[in-house]
Order: structure tokens, then sequence, then C-alpha cells
């Protein structure tokens, strides 16, 4: 567990929770799962002390709840936002299921190195007005990579034990909801980094999907790939939902009676809707190369069976080719006493150069009309 006090000064990491609410900024409480299920009773009679009210227990349910898709609640009192994040192959583990969800799917899958990673964890934010409780997955890279942000854009203070004097320029979270939306922009930037690289795979297979003589295909990894952009295209849309949702609740907000309280509501509004972009950039692109891979199987059977089709036009071509011959070769094999040219000494070359040339006629013949030509 980590705890940091932000404000417009600067930032302080804390060993322990803290004992009351600060008389300015708020507090960042960020845990791991394993860690909020251990001290839950703890947490929740210090959040009934800094705040005056505890975590809903279908809330707790659902923080503890290693399977649940992205979605959005509310109370009178805070907010609760689910957004499932990237996994990675390394730091980051599988949570154990809570007694009565599902197991937990293991991280390690076949197929390439980029549809491994296509595996994600649910991160909880419950949104107060001066505190901001997330729940991640053991050792989250996530949180661990912004709080390594916020200390990065601080001067350490001599021997104490936090951090003080911003760097000039650098704007810290003004209030939990906008630390949560920096946050959770983090996590949508991973799944816009990974554009590239699945890109690039399904380029690749795409290449070699459309190689005229191709002749093995690695269907499983393929059909890997499509079920892994399905379940990506899944999640990004309850990403998508859960945020619209965080949208319109923010429309409820009563609006602050000072200029300052005005901007900020306005910047989080303009944050969130930056967020519903970015994931709304991800799903037009994972349709996209859906529909890409759809399209170049299809062009992939479409190329085979243009293959097929030439060798079928050359065989039939040369088929006709020797049909005369074998007529020709028929009519000299009846056995008739007195047939033309069969009892001449030079009846068989006359019999063999018509077979010829009427060969070599209908191979130019052929290949005029293109009934030999393959195709490009």
């Amino acid at each position: 567990m980590r705890i940091f006090h932000i404000h417009n000064g600067g930032v302080q990491e804390l060993t322990a929770l803290p004992a009351q609410m600060p008389a300015q900024g708020f507090v960042w409480i960020a845990c791991g799962r394993p860690a909020f299920q251990a001290r839950l009773a703890e947490i929740q009679a210090r959040l009934q002390t800094l705040v005056g009210l505890q975590l809903v227990d279908l809330h707790v349910s659902d923080l503890l709840n290693a399977q649940l898709p992205s979605h959005y609640d509310y109370t009178s009192q805070y907010d609760l936002l689910v957004f499932r994040r990237l996994a990675t192959a390394q730091g980051d583990t599988v949570d154990s299921p809570v007694e009565g969800d599902s197991p937990a799917s293991p991280l390690k899958r076949s197929g390439p190195p980029v549809l491994r990673r296509i595996d994600t964890s649910p991160v909880g934010f419950a949104v107060f007005d001066q505190l901001l409780l997330t729940v991640h997955p053991a050792d989250c890279a996530v949180r661990d990579a912004y709080a390594a942000r916020l200390l990065a854009s601080l001067p350490t203070s001599n021997g104490t034990e936090g951090r003080s004097s911003p760097v000039p320029g650098a704007r810290m979270p003004a209030s939990p909801a906008d630390l949560m939306l920096r946050v959770v922009n983090m996590m949508v930037d991973r799944y816009l980094d990974l554009r590239r690289e699945l890109t690039r795979q399904l380029d690749h297979w795409q290449n070699e999907l459309l190689k005229p003589r191709a002749r093995y295909v690695n269907w499983s990894s393929l059909l890997e790939a499509r079920l892994a952009l399905h379940k990506l295209d899944e999640i990004c849309e309850d990403q998508r939902t859960a945020v619209q949702d965080w949208i319109d609740a923010l429309e409820t907000w009563a609006l602050p009676d000072t200029p300052a309280g005005l901007r900020e509501l306005d910047l989080l509004k303009v944050r969130s809707r930056d967020v519903l972009e970015h994931i709304e950039r991800v799903v037009h692109h994972v349709r996209r190369l859906e529909q890409s891979t759809e399209t170049a199987v299809q062009m992939h059977f479409s190329v085979q069976s243009n293959r097929t089709n030439d060798i079928m036009r050359t065989l039939t071509a040369l088929t006709a080719v020797f049909l005369p011959l074998n007529l020709i070769a028929g009519i000299f094999g009846m056995n008739f006493e007195f047939l033309p040219l069969i009892h001449k000494a030079d009846g068989f070359w006359w019999a063999l150069g018509s077979m010829v040339f009427i060969a070599l006629s209908l191979v130019m013949l052929f290949w005029r009309k293109r009934y030999l030509a393959r195709t490009r």
C-alpha cells in the first residue's frame, strides 16, 4: 500500500494511513487487491474517520473482483469506476479470485508475444471529495509508474519524509477526480501503444496469406488473433460505456460558486472527453484490424481458388490438345480391312505429322487466347 498527500505545494508519500484529513489538498491511497482484502477492516475504519463514511459492501465486492468488466457506479457521497488495464508479462501477477468468483485466467498464453499482451485486469477507483482510493492488481505497474512520475517532477527535500516545491510548470492533480482521469489516461495510452505492434503482426499475416504459393498457414495463430481482437473490442466497449457514464454524471454535479471551481469542473469535463476520445480511437483501430483480418482470410481463399482455376484451365487446355490425337489414333485403330494410308509405307509418318501439326496448332491457339497463361 502506498499513501500520498497531494497539494499545490507538492507531494508527500506517507508511511501510514493519516489520522485526519489534511487542511489542503487530498489523499491518494493506492493498494494492491490482496492488501486491500487483508486490511479491509482497517481501511473502512480509516475512511469513516477521514471522510465520515465507508464503502458500500457491493462496491467492496466489485473492488475485490478480479474478473469484473469496466463499469461506473455512484452513491450520494462518492463515485466508483472500474477500468480494465493491460496486464504486463513482467511484474503483474494474476490475483487470486475472491470466493464465489470464477478463477482468474493465467497470463501464460500461446501465440505471438503481441497477442499474449492482450490480457487485462481491473483497477478500481473510489472517488471522494478529498480522497482517492485505488485498488490495483498485485505489483501494479500503472500505480508505480504514475507515482514515480509524480515524485520525479519534484526535487527531494533535505532529509524530510516527502517532497516539496514542484518544478516550475509542473501541474499537480487538482482533485481526486483529476488524478483518477490521469491514471485512466495512462492506461488508455498503453492500448494506443499496442496498435502499432498489432498492425505489424497482422500485416505479416496478410502478406503470408496473399502469397499464391503459400501451402502452410498458421491457422491456429490467426484464429487466436481474431479471438484476441474480438476480446479487446469488448473490453474497449465496456471502457467507453464506463467513461461515458462518468461524463454523464459530471453533468449532474452542482456548479461551483467560484471561478476557480468552475474552471476545475470544466477541466475535468475536458479531460474526461479526451479519455473517451482515446478509447474510441482504440475501438476504431481494433475494428479496422478485425475487418482487415477477415478480408485477408477471404482474399487468401480467393487467391487459392484462382490458382485452382488456373490449374484446371491448363489441364483442360492440355486435354483439348490431346483429344484430336486420340480421335486419330482411335480411327486408325479400327479393325477394318481397308483404311486410308494403312497399307502405305509412309502412312505412319503422315499420320504422325498430322497429329503433331494439329497439336502445335491447338497449343498456339490456346496460348494466344491465354488459356495456358498464368494469372498474376
